[in-house]
């Protein structure tokens, strides 16, 4: 393995690295697909909504949504199935949409 001691760039970080560099378009993935079903979320909603982790293999593609709050994570999980045909529609083969709670500390 060959270490340099000089900072770099990300793009050429990826050019040394495959994983990096797949890792990099799963992210950008992830947020465009988040951009993509962004008119769909409820306003109030939008801002409580990260770009998770995208998994693909032999059955698909899961997509991971991190929401702040149970109460959000309820009413995100009735638009789940409008998300989904809303992504097929736009080219995305994404076989399931899972919720992750992001739990806020309370300021005490």
């Amino acid at each position: 393995m060959n270490r340099r001691n000089t900072p770099f760039s990300i793009e050429e970080a990826t050019k040394e690295s495959p994983t990096l560099a797949k890792l990099i378009d799963l992210s950008r993935e992830s947020n465009a697909m988040l951009q993509s079903i962004h008119p769909l979320i409820p306003l109030n909603l939008r801002a409580t909504i990260k770009a998770g982790p995208v998994d693909k293999d032999a059955n698909g593609t899961t997509w991971c949504l991190i929401v702040e709050g149970n109460a959000a994570v309820a009413k995100l999980r009735q638009l789940l199935p409008k998300f989904q045909a809303h992504l097929l529609s736009k080219g995305k083969q994404v076989t399931e949409i899972r919720l992750k709670v992001r739990l806020i500390a309370s300021k005490r």
